[in-house]
């Protein structure tokens, strides 16, 4: 089921009744997909805060556990799945839902689930758990996944209905505090997937391109609405702080100064990011309720520059003024940009006395990955950011040092070869890989690349012989045995350049 949230459900005496009657970019869903894998992952263990659930959690699960133990199949395809489930567990309970949903919304519908994105583009997190996909398949059709979710789905709807004018009315009231034209959503989409299946309040946060997804389960029948509203923020605020640049450059002294700051890395390391999460929590703080509020203001903005937001007084001062105009947002905010004394804002954030440790972040909507120094996860990066240039350009001198990294960076040379369509420099990369490499998985791919390179070439016998060599190398991972096994089945075939563009 699909609900429309329209920004203008109730008459607002605002500057223009177009405004209030127009509709908003965010879509109100249930998706099997998801669902799919979150039924999975419940089968095998995944049981955060059951007591707090939706009844249709419970009765999903019981449905489940009766298939499985009146059908042999369905037993079988589980207990592939949890095998999986356990070697990729996490000791964070949302690090373990979220690389689920993260790879459950690059997946396509059922039955096979194929992956939207090339395999390459699929986030860190995905990646890891990439395997899992054609063991979901498997679970899907044994178990009868799709005959659930039909009886299943009303519920589902329901609960759609009811937490869709709440949403609703929190879309508006941001867009009217804001004064946000509705023009700034076009071409971009904001889809909230509700699935009860996960924990409930729990929230994940995705933006592919111009679009974000979450993924959320109620809480008696109501949405976590101050972390969906975070995430809207950063739907709204993302776009507008991303096309400002040379604004972020000059800000970035002030990172120097965050260093010691209990926030995530990735804050200390990128001023967009830290503009953005400064700027939604000074928003945030104003839009407390409730008379004589400013105390309670006054301290949420405290423990904002305490963990190390250091512009949120800055955001926050300048909101004070911004609510007395007719200014949009999206007028405004360039000029907060230009009018900001650094060297004053620099003073401020080496004064904060930041905390020992951060409150925990609402939701981590939007996210990059962490920053890492090591040459060679940058390289990886950049081969994900289709920067071939600068990937090789980070991984040659490890190659070249033959140290113990040496074999990873000639496998990344050989995946920049490949993606160059320069086959004599990647089969020379891949097999420097085989001849210094000990780590099983590296073997394994360096085999798997060389045995697709020799099927494009028409070499089938070398081919086949890759494949095995793969399966023989020591690493029994599903996505390393699948694509062995697909390339014995069958001889691999290079995507044209036109259809890697449409894809």
């Amino acid at each position: 089921m699909r609900r429309l949230i329209y920004s203008g459900l109730v008459c607002l005496v605002v500057s223009s009744l177009a405004f209030a009657q127009q509709k908003s970019k965010v879509e109100l869903e249930s998706n099997e997909t998801i669902f799919t894998v979150l039924t999975a992952i419940n089968s095998c263990g995944y049981n955060e805060d059951l007591r707090g659930s939706d009844p249709v959690r419970d009765e999903v699960r019981n449905a489940v556990a009766q298939m499985i133990e009146k059908s042999s199949a369905a037993a079988d395809a589980n207990q592939e799945l949890c095998s999986f489930y356990k070697e990729h567990q996490q000791a964070d309970s949302d690090r373990e839902l979220s690389q689920y949903i993260s790879l459950a919304l690059n997946m396509g519908p059922a039955p096979d689930f194929k992956l939207k994105v090339k395999e390459a583009d699929l986030p860190p997190d995905a990646s890891y758990v990439l395997g899992f996909v054609p063991l979901a398949a498997k679970f899907y059709s044994a178990a009868e996944i799709h005959r659930l979710w039909n009886r299943v789905q009303p519920r589902y709807d329901d609960l759609i209905a009811k937490v869709n004018e709440p949403l609703a009315n929190m879309i508006l009231s941001t867009d009217v505090y804001l004064k946000n034209p509705i023009s700034g959503f076009l071409g971009r989409q904001f889809v909230i997937y509700l699935e009860p299946m996960a924990g409930p309040g729990q929230i994940n946060a995705r933006n592919y391109g111009e679009d974000y997804f979450l993924v959320t389960a109620p809480i008696n029948s109501s949405l976590p609405m101050d972390k969906v509203r975070h995430t809207y923020l950063h739907f709204i605020l993302d776009p507008l702080i991303m096309k400002r640049p040379a604004a972020m450059k000059r800000l970035e002294p002030v990172l120097k100064d965050i260093q010691t700051a209990p926030l995530d890395e990735s804050y200390k390391h990128d001023a967009t990011l830290l503009v953005t999460e400064s700027l939604i929590r000074a928003i945030e703080a104003r839009s407390i309720p409730g008379k004589n509020v400013e105390t309670k203001r006054e301290k949420e903005v405290a423990d904002d520059m305490a963990d190390g937001f250091v512009l949120t007084r800055y955001f926050y001062d300048s909101l004070v003024e911004f609510e007395k105009g007719p200014t949009g947002l999206k007028d405004a905010f360039p000029d907060w940009l230009y009018y900001m004394d650094v060297g004053k804002l620099h003073k401020i954030a080496s004064e904060t006395q930041f905390a020992t440790k951060a409150r925990s972040e609402v939701v981590k909507a939007a996210p990059k990955q962490q920053v890492s120094h090591n040459p060679l996860d940058m390289a990886e990066q950049k081969i994900r950011e289709h920067d071939l240039a600068a990937a090789e350009k980070l991984a040659q001198p490890v190659a070249e040092a033959r140290g113990t990294d040496a074999p990873r960076a000639e496998f990344i040379l050989g995946q920049v070869a490949t993606l160059n369509r320069d086959r004599e420099n990647a089969i020379k990369y891949f097999e420097d890989t085989l001849r210094t490499a000990r780590e099983p998985k590296l073997i394994a791919w360096s085999h798997i690349y060389l045995g697709r390179i020799y099927d494009v070439d028409q070499e089938r016998d070398m081919a086949v012989k890759h494949y095995e060599a793969a399966l023989q190398a020591g690493d029994s991972s599903p996505e390393i045995q699948a694509a062995a096994q697909k390339g014995l089945k069958s001889p691999y075939e290079r995507k044209s350049s036109s259809e890697q563009e449409k894809k």
